[in-house]
């Protein structure tokens, strides 16, 4: 079979297609032939040594594949042909891919391949932000950060899907703004000079800040009191620091999101918010924004996408 390869830390430039032998299913695997595989801001970061999972050279890199399944283990549930989203890990950006029983889901009928690989980690990542550790209340308003990719279109729908009031998308370009009002925002606003423009609007109970950099002191100030604002990730590349007096002032609070980390470490967390995402994504609350696709031989551009902060929507290679 195919797959991708990273074999030096020089980046995404770097990475190689070769062909291997088809992964070999234990007992508690299921055999999935990737029809599509997501791509995210993690892979760029393997591909220079930067991620805190750092396995030993070569390997393939990918998390997250839709597909069909080609063998599972005896009263697992599955049967080859069916349907299915999974977190594998690694190993994902390959025509075929390995992944446990337990991180391994349907896909309703509603959701293509495509849509599918977009699922578990952008919208894993929002329920657990939004739901799990911002406590998102009915009615509640909600201001995303890099609005238009694929956490930030995820961090919308589910905003919406499990009770928020109005969302306000910040999003680089109006072309990217109107990417997150098809997601479902109710506004956008563009990144210079979003404060004053959320607050005309009555501030926000809740930011959901994937980005980091020079917006976080601005994203506080958004915030009405006993707001919180969520910490994802920093594509911007710098890690923003604090004034706990503003919290204290303010009745603020920043709340850390280390999604993979914390559910990884809880066997059958992940299921337990695929069956709460389940509903949304059977009535249509929840659809994946499907971004640029890429064929395997061009997988390092699909990092590059996401490296230059280019990307709208989740971006996907297909085997």
């Amino acid at each position: 079979m195919k797959a991708v390869q990273i074999t030096t830390l020089d980046g995404p430039e770097a990475i190689e297609l070769v062909e291997l032998p088809s992964p070999e299913p234990g007992d508690d695997q299921v055999l999935i032939r990737v029809r599509a595989a997501g791509v995210a801001f993690p892979e760029v970061l393997q591909s220079r040594g930067l991620y805190q999972l750092k396995p030993e050279l070569p390997f393939t890199p990918g998390a997250e594949i839709a597909g069909e399944v080609i063998s599972a283990p005896d009263g697992s549930g599955f049967s080859p042909g069916d349907r299915v989203a999974a977190l594998c890990l690694l190993g994902g950006f390959a025509e075929e891919a390995l992944a446990s029983l337990d991180l391994t889901f349907p896909i309703p009928d509603g959701i293509s391949y495509e849509q599918g690989a977009a699922i578990v980690f952008n919208y894993g990542t929002a329920y657990f932000a939004l739901v799990e550790r911002g406590h998102l209340q009915a009615g509640e308003s909600v201001l995303v950060h890099g609005a238009a990719g694929g956490v930030g279109t995820a961090a919308i729908q589910v905003a919406k899907a499990f009770g928020a009031g109005r969302v306000i998308a910040v999003t680089s370009t109006p072309e990217k703004g109107a990417i997150a009002l098809a997601a479902g925002a109710d506004a956008f606003v563009l990144p210079d000079g979003f404060k004053d423009a959320v607050k005309e609007q009555g501030g926000v109970d809740i930011v959901v800040d994937p980005v980091g950099g020079d917006r976080f002191t601005d994203s506080l100030r958004c915030l009405n009191e006993n707001g919180r604002l969520l910490v994802i990730g920093f594509t911007a590349g710098e890690i923003p620091t604090v004034k706990v007096n503003r919290l204290l002032l303010n009745n603020v609070s920043v709340v850390g999101v280390g999604w993979g980390a914390y559910a990884l470490s809880r066997p059958g967390h992940i299921a337990t918010e695929w069956a709460a995402l389940a509903p949304h994504l059977e009535s249509g609350a929840l659809r994946p924004v499907v971004g640029p696709t890429f064929p395997l031989a061009e997988a390092a551009q699909a990092l590059l996408t996401l490296d230059e902060r280019r990307a709208t929507g989740k971006v996907l290679l297909i085997p």
